[in-house]
Parts: C-alpha cells; sequence; structure tokens
C-alpha cells in the first residue's frame, strides 16, 4: 500500500474511532532496537535508550520461567493467585488489594479507562510519563498539565511541584498520575510533602503513584519513602511497580497495582482474561524470593550512575540529580546531532522532543564497559 493510501484509509478510520482516539498518537518507544540490532552486531550495540536493567533477572526467575513453558499449552492463572498473595504479603496487605498488570503500563491506561472519561479531568505534572497524557486521552478525559519545578530548581531540577498538582485539582477531577522517582527526569518528592499532598486531595479524587523506579530509590534518595506507607489511611490512593526495571524482567511484561480492596475490585472489571502470561508470572514469583539478586543490581546501579554523572558533568554538560537507573542530561542546542552521532556509532540513548525538553538525552545507566562506550563516542562527537 502507498504511503498516500495508507494515509487516506487512516484518515477514514480515524473518523470512526472514539472522539478521545481521533487525535492519539500512539506510545513512542524511542528507536526501532530490532531494526538496529540487526544493523550493528549484539556486541557492536551499547542499548542505553529504554531505563532497562543491564545486570540482568535473577537465575530463579530464569529458571522459573523456562520450566513454566512444559504447561504453555495451559491457560496462566486468571487471578495470579501465588504472585498476588507473595506481593500481599511482601507489602503487608491483602491479597485482593493486588492487581496484575501485564506491566504497569496497562494498569495505568486502565486507571483513566475506568475513573476518568468526557465529564472529567486528570491532573498531571509536566515532564511527567507519557503515558498519563495518553491514558486521559484515550479515555476522553480533558488533561489538566501542573508546572513542574523550574530547570534550576535547587534540588528537583524539572521534578513534580505537589503545591503546583494540588492546586490544578478542581471539581471535575477524578484522576491525578504522580511518578515518585519521575521519569524522564529522575527526580523524587520526600515522603514528608506527599504526605501533606494526600491531606489536600478530596477522596473522590483518585491518586495513582507510579512507582516504576521505586526499588532504586530506597535508602539513596533524601526524603524519598514510598507511598505504600499512606495506603491504609487514604483509600483513594494506588501504587503502582513494575517488574520491568529493576527486577530486570522487562521482556515478560509483569506489573501491579496496590490500593484499597474496593477500589481494585472495581479495576477488575476490566481487566483483561489471562492478561499476565504464565512465564511472567513465574518469573515474578521467583524474582520476588531472590532479594540478594535485587540488591545486587541496584548497587551496582548506583555506583555506575554516579560515576557517569561525574564522568557527564566534568565534561562540562548539566545532568540533573537521579534516584533511578538512568539520568538525563542537557546537551543544548547540538543535541539532535549529538544523538545521531551516537546511533552511527552504535549507541542508542532516548531522545526527549517528546517530552518537551528537546536539548536533552535520557540515558540508561550501563554496566562500566557500556558507559565507557558512550563517554568514548561523546568525546568522539566533541572533538
Amino acid at each position: 500500500m502507498s504511503v498516500a493510501r495508507h494515509k487516506d484509509s487512516e484518515a477514514f478510520f480515524s473518523a470512526l474511532a472514539q472522539p478521545g482516539v481521533r487525535g492519539l498518537r500512539a506510545y513512542d518507544p524511542g528507536h526501532d532496537l530490532v531494526a538496529l540490532r540487526r544493523r550493528y552486531s549484539t556486541s557492536a550495540l551499547v542499548e542505553i535508550g529504554s531505563n532497562e536493567n543491564p545486570y540482568g533477572p535473577s537465575p530463579r526467575a530464569l529458571e522459573a520461567a523456562h520450566a513454566s513453558l512444559s504447561d504453555a499449552h495451559r491457560y496462566p492463572d486468571p487471578l495470579a493467585g501465588d504472585l498476588s498473595r507473595a506481593l500481599a504479603a511482601q507489602h503487608g496487605v491483602a491479597p485482593p488489594q493486588i492487581m496484575i498488570g501485564n506491566g504497569s503500563h496497562e494498569l495505568l491506561m486502565q486507571f483513566a479507562q475506568v475513573f476518568a472519561g468526557p465529564d472529567a479531568e486528570v491532573v498531571a505534572s509536566r515532564y511527567g510519563f507519557a503515558v498519563y497524557a495518553l491514558a486521559a486521552q484515550a479515555a476522553g478525559a480533558t488533561l489538566r498539565i501542573a508546572n513542574a519545578y523550574p530547570r534550576d530548581h535547587v534540588s528537583q531540577p524539572r521534578g513534580h511541584n505537589l503545591d503546583a498538582i494540588a492546586a490544578c485539582i478542581t471539581d471535575m477531577a477524578r484522576l491525578v498520575y504522580l511518578a515518585n522517582p519521575n521519569n524522564p527526569t529522575g527526580t523524587w518528592f520526600s515522603g514528608d510533602a506527599f504526605e501533606r499532598f494526600m491531606q489536600r486531595v478530596p477522596e473522590s479524587v483518585i491518586v495513582v503513584v507510579d512507582e516504576a523506579y521505586g526499588e532504586f530509590a530506597i535508602d539513596d534518595a533524601d526524603g524519598y519513602r514510598s507511598a505504600f506507607d499512606l495506603l491504609r489511611r487514604h483509600r483513594n490512593l494506588v501504587v503502582t511497580r513494575t517488574f520491568s526495571k529493576a527486577h530486570a524482567l522487562a521482556g515478560l511484561r509483569a506489573g501491579y497495582a496496590v490500593g484499597d480492596a474496593g477500589l481494585i475490585a472495581v479495576m477488575q472489571r476490566v481487566r483483561e482474561s489471562f492478561n499476565a502470561n504464565m512465564p511472567a508470572l513465574a518469573a515474578a514469583l521467583a524474582a520476588l524470593d531472590d532479594q540478594a539478586h535485587l540488591n545486587r543490581g541496584i548497587a551496582a546501579n548506583r555506583v555506575q550512575r554516579d560515576l557517569l554523572a561525574a564522568a557527564l558533568r566534568k565534561r562540562g554538560w548539566s545532568v540533573s540529580p537521579s534516584a533511578t537507573n538512568f539520568v538525563l542530561v542537557e546537551f543544548g542546542e547540538r543535541t539532535a546531532m549529538i544523538e545521531r552521532e551516537l546511533i552511527a556509532r552504535g549507541v542508542v540513548t532516548r531522545p526527549m522532543v517528546g517530552y518537551g525538553l528537546p536539548d536533552c538525552l535520557r540515558i540508561t545507566v550501563g554496566t562500566a564497559a557500556e558507559n565507557a562506550r558512550l563517554l568514548i563516542a561523546l568525546e568522539a562527537i566533541a572533538g
């Protein structure tokens, strides 16, 4: 099909779609990594654009996933009972307070599907995760964007300003999305600040705290506390997490939400049947049982992140503080050129144009060897 004919066909069916979908753009995953892997050999390509964990999953998780394949002709547990019970025990909640998702992305979209709509508002922060805006628009809701802290903020440049977010909550608001720590800025807000924020939020407004990078921030970021601490006091609070980042199971897609049992029961009504596949459930359950592997990966990331940030700053680039496994780096007016030249040298980073940060690249913290490749490439480009 020609490009022109394809666009005509897309326009025809777009007119038939629901209003919220007509102007929607699909989530942008960045570069076509499959094509790049074919272009470069595996050893020649440095993939530091998707915030993946370079140290890999627990061997126990891999063994469990492999073992589950002998039952591939069976459907997976539709209730994800074993994983839900294990997560409930870990977080000190009841199993009905857990909902398993095909990654946390699926769950973030479903919160807007269930609780927002054409007569509702969704609140999020500028420079927040792109899925929040997609979720609001797909549901036909009005998205209200709160101003983030300025670029020159003393501790959290471009981070969530909870006071500004609270000020955006009107009588029409039904849902608030927060990320702590935040993607793509790497910034975070303190537990004390969040506790004060929750006291200002009406109970009819559901607050979803996306802690996809939460494991990295514990005992690392000044003042950080997981929102799990407040679940018992606020039934309109939900926390989401994923096994994609710290647990290094991005390829299997497993995430979860924790909240009030009544809220989760309503969410379960839209959960797709068998949404979590059998290897993902098995691997996630085994990963939970290998805290030592998780801790080693987090510690290694912390060391390499600090070394990488220091090396980039030494070369004159501005690096935002980060409590995650990535750094946001400001390269200025040469950003697009630098990103292209990195690709030409087999180094994949993530451009931030779609986040309104055209002068920045988001760089995943790699292994020592991968970070060295990045720095050598940057020196060659700068030279």
